[in-house]
């Protein structure tokens, strides 16, 4: 019998996992009504400006701050893993004239396996070193693959340079201005993790299976590359671009949403107030201007955004839609000179460090994910030979 003969109550069925609580985590907690990012009990705000992002991800990985110790060995651990294996750099010489952006960072990143003899280790000790590999190694993916794209040769990295200036000398070729260092680290800090997203939840799930962190890793790029969860900041700067100046910035809001299209920068999943992280790019922006003397685009940015609230407010009443990381994460690509399709493999370098915090979190008490489904599709059907089928 079924459950509508019987007069049993159908489970409800929590589309997209809304409201469903799926971990217990020590990392990162997201406090959407207050807009306050806490990381292992640090509020963001605590540690942007006054960290770097290798001391954020010890952080992650460990569950407190590095002394100065500590501190070293880690950047001397990540400065020694930061050169792709012989085989890795071939396939990648292959691969770049035929993908770019995501693509090709979710082919290259399946190939961090090579050379990890134990790789396929569930031990947490094993999976901290690998998490800094991994972290070391992915700026020198996105670099290496887009000079490839482009007709120029790799740039090796060099041992001194911290995730940050690595990834703008293996991009560019030259010593990076410690301003914009300073920009593309602030950045990373504030993306570094936020709690049980898409692709965070996508390896998690991976790990939960016993497979390796590699697997995960790459996994976690896939979910990432879907522009509901990533890739926001490149649409950002193109709405920038065309708004142009802020006096312009009133009239192009309001036919957006006349024409029924999203403001991108604007409204969050979870945050029902000012995302905090924007808080935290737009004073690294601040900063970023007054070292550079160039506040053209810093100040259209705050414009649009006053604007936008104001015209979100009259149109869209208690709708609670306010700036997200993206609007000033696209300032701050952008001043850093960051190439727009660049922007999401940007953003997976800073993340790598709080997907594999969860996927360790994850190996430390670790149950397979299998939610369960409810069958809403016909029953009771019959075999009919095939010439006998509509």
């Amino acid at each position: 019998m079924t459950t509508q003969e019987t007069g049993a109550a159908q489970p409800q069925v929590a589309r997209g996992l809304e409201g469903i609580v799926a971990a217990a985590t020590g990392i990162a907690e997201v406090d959407g009504k207050q807009g306050r990012l806490t990381l292992r009990g640090y509020d963001i705000s605590e540690l942007a400006g006054r960290t770097t992002f290798e001391e954020v991800a010890y952080l992650l990985w460990y569950g407190k701050l590095p002394n100065r110790q500590e501190f070293a060995a880690l950047r001397a651990e990540m400065s020694a893993a930061r050169e792709l294996p012989g085989p890795a750099l071939a396939a990648l010489r292959d691969l770049a004239p035929h993908a770019s952006g995501m693509h090709a960072l979710r082919m290259a990143a399946s190939m961090l396996s090579l050379g990890d003899a134990d790789v396929d280790s569930l031990e947490v000790e094993s999976n901290r070193r690998r998490a800094a590999r991994l972290q070391a190694q992915m700026p020198a993916l996105v670099a290496h693959t887009f000079r490839l794209k482009n007709g120029q040769e790799i740039i090796h990295p060099k041992p001194e340079h911290g995730v940050a200036a690595s990834f703008l000398y293996m991009l560019e070729g030259e010593e990076p201005d410690p301003a914009r260092v300073h920009g593309l680290d602030s950045y990373l800090v504030a993306i570094a993790e936020h709690g049980l997203n898409a692709s965070t939840f996508t390896g998690r799930v991976v790990v939960s299976t016993n497979s390796d962190m590699v697997s995960a890793l790459t996994a976690a790029i896939g979910a990432l590359k879907g522009p509901a969860h990533g890739g926001v900041p490149g649409p950002v700067l193109k709405m920038l671009t065309a708004i142009g100046s802020p006096d312009r910035a009133d009239a192009f809001i309001r036919a957006e949403l006349a024409g029924g299209r999203r403001i991108m920068g604007f409204g969050h999943r979870v945050y029902k107030v000012r995302d905090p992280r924007a808080a935290i790019l737009s004073a690294a922006a601040e900063e970023m201007a007054r070292l550079t003397s160039n506040r053209r685009l810093l100040d259209l940015t705050k414009a649009v955004e006053e604007t936008t609230v104001k015209v979100l407010h009259e149109v869209k009443p208690g709708r609670d839609l306010y700036a997200n990381v993206e609007l000033y994460a696209a300032l701050i690509l952008h001043a850093v000179n960051i190439p727009s399709d660049l922007f999401t493999p940007c953003f997976a370098i800073g993340r790598t460090s709080g997907w594999t915090a969860h996927m360790i979190e994850q190996l430390e008490d670790n149950r397979l994910i299998r939610p369960a489904s409810i069958y809403v599709g016909p029953r009771d059907l019959h075999w009919t030979p095939m010439d006998e089928r509509e």
